[in-house]
């Protein structure tokens, strides 16, 4: 086992885990022996539901020094508005398919190195996006994405990894259908015709895409954009650009960015936060800056 740095005093963290998280069967006993070795004292709980997170981490506030999950960014977003009630730290331990929070943040994929960082104890402050109520890390998104999210499921996530993501927006491209929203942002209105709009918090979402090339979790702003494609042909090179977030209005993507969003449907629409359906237009976004503290790597 590689040396890592002893924390000054024993800590105790509440361990969360996803038991249906991609990595967690194969994983789970190496994070506990490996965290235990560095001198942490583990609280292990595993809600069987997401809404069960922020009870258990309610229970649990006046007994842990922070709180790791283990877990993609489902679960993460499951997690959130406990950490933010208590004002828990997060420590993150990549488990999940995704895991876009992680990458934004820079903590890599390793368990043993996830658990290296825990044990350095470097702090950030990061920004949360909120919607109707309900926070989120990366991204929140009506539209085509709700209908990727559908698409996917735990089977294919499980046995695919990052190409359930891939197989699953192909799938749901071809059948999309745009719908007529009201965009208001700093007291101006814009009408849209639009596949999807995405709201973004951090930089990466859906898999490593990104919101905006010069996107980051503590610059106080949201990123939004508004997929307005008018020839089908255009398709292809609009997924190229949502990979690197280098929008290109010719191809039929609006982008706006502000601290505070109002969107608008006909009818309500679904939307989806960090990859969960958790809520429905009319919809109002904004942007709660430093809401939260996470163990990061140390800056190079």
């Amino acid at each position: 086992m590689a040396n890592f740095p002893q924390p000054a005093h024993p800590k105790t963290a509440l361990l969360l885990i996803n038991p249906h998280a991609r990595k967690t069967q194969k994983n789970l006993s190496q994070v506990v022996y490996q965290l235990q070795a560095l001198d942490f004292d583990i609280i292990q709980e595993s809600p069987e539901h997401p809404q069960e997170f922020t009870s258990t981490i309610q229970r649990y506030k006046d007994q842990v020094d922070f709180v790791i999950v283990g877990g993609g960014d489902g679960t993460l977003n499951a997690a959130v508005d406990g950490l933010v009630e208590t004002g828990l730290p997060l420590a993150i331990v990549p488990l999940g398919t995704a895991n876009d929070l992680a990458r934004t943040l820079g903590i890599p994929a390793s368990v043993t190195e996830a658990c290296q960082i825990i044990a350095c104890g470097h702090q950030q402050k990061i920004d949360l996006g909120w919607v109707n109520g309900k926070h989120f890390f990366n991204v929140a998104s009506l539209g085509l994405s709700v209908k990727i999210t559908r698409k996917l499921t735990k089977k294919s996530k499980k046995h695919w990894g990052a190409l359930a993501y891939v197989w699953a927006a192909i799938q749901a491209t071809l059948t999309a259908r745009p719908f007529r929203a009201l965009i208001e942002v700093d007291s101006q209105i814009q009408r849209v015709k639009t596949l999807q709009i995405a709201v973004g918090n951090g930089k990466y979402y859906g898999g490593g895409m990104s919101i905006v090339h010069d996107a980051t979790i503590d610059d106080q702003r949201l990123d939004l954009y508004s997929l307005e494609i008018k020839h089908w042909w255009q398709i292809p090179w609009v997924w190229l650009t949502l990979r690197t977030g280098r929008h290109r209005e010719e191809l039929g993507v609006r982008t706006l960015s502000g601290s505070d969003f109002q969107i608008y449907t006909s009818k309500p629409y679904p939307i989806n936060t960090d990859g969960e359906i958790t809520t429905w237009t009319p919809a109002h976004f904004r942007v709660i800056p430093q809401a939260l503290t996470v163990l990061v790597p140390q800056p190079k």
